[in-house]
């Protein structure tokens, strides 16, 4: 994939992730309802207990932190420990990086990185609402993480990393940030099936959380390349009953699943 359309590939998910953070709506950015549903908190409520967040994960954060823009639940398999310095990549309104940021109490540390001024102007405002001194969001891109070297524990993320057109410069920036025995912990969208070049094409295809999708021998390969070890990735076939939604009558579920991807930094 060449420079110039990976460029136009960021500037329409910055965009497109910009305009969801100011209307408040919640949902991957298509024109549905599930992955983009209306704003309406039971809508978003339901979306989330669907992807595995319990109720006081949703009562515990401020009001606009969940925006139900996720594929799964990194939380559940971060095995988050108090005093762990963790990143989010693509923090979104903050939601991941409160409920993490209770787990590691008030020794740890968690940072929020998003591309997109908007979702970092939400998740700030979000933050003062809950008195957490132990929360950092930073504007940035995930192919250049405004993160030191070494430090962070654990990384999580949530249905982010298929939006990114360079995926292994992403899971280069991983490493570098990580700790030696720093783990990889994050949901996203893997594919299953090759995608027919009309729908690669197709940017709504890109922001809505599905033509990005890598396979998972793909994701692998990247990840090995990355200096990775102990990779598994699972992929969920559950998850096609919420999937179907994002797009009705497309099929996409034929081509996507959301999948776990962990990994360990030796």
């Amino acid at each position: 994939m060449d420079k110039v359309r990976n460029d136009e590939i960021r500037n329409a998910v910055r965009e497109n992730y910009g305009k969801i953070a100011e209307s408040g709506n919640a949902g991957c950015g298509c024109s549905t309802s599930s992955c983009c549903g209306s704003p309406d908190d039971m809508t978003v409520a339901g979306i989330s207990l669907g992807l595995g967040y319990s109720s006081e994960d949703l009562t515990s954060v401020p009001k606009g932190a969940n925006m139900g823009l996720g594929c799964g639940n990194p939380q559940a398999i971060a095995s988050l420990q108090p005093g762990e310095t963790v990143l989010d990549l693509g923090s979104g309104g903050g939601f991941d990086c409160f409920l993490a940021a209770r787990a590691v109490g008030v020794k740890g540390q968690v940072i929020g990185v998003d591309m997109t001024s908007e979702m970092i102007a939400k998740s700030r405002r979000n933050a003062e609402k809950t008195g957490l001194g132990n929360v950092d969001f930073r504007l940035g891109e995930l192919e250049n993480l405004p993160v030191a070297d070494g430090i962070v524990d654990v990384i999580i993320s949530n249905c982010v990393i298929n939006l990114s057109p360079e995926k292994e410069r992403v899971f280069r920036e991983a490493f570098r940030v990580l700790k030696p025995g720093g783990r990889l912990a994050v949901s996203d969208v893997v594919a299953t099936a090759e995608l027919p070049e009309v729908l690669k094409k197709d940017i709504a295809f890109h922001t809505g959380c599905i033509a990005g999708a890598s396979s998972v021998q793909d994701l692998e390969t990247m990840l090995h390349r990355s200096g990775f070890e102990k990779i598994q990735i699972k992929p969920k076939a559950e998850s096609k009953t919420f999937i179907r939604d994002w797009m009705p009558g497309s099929k996409i579920e034929d081509y996507v699943v959301s999948a776990t991807i962990e990994a360990i930094r030796s």
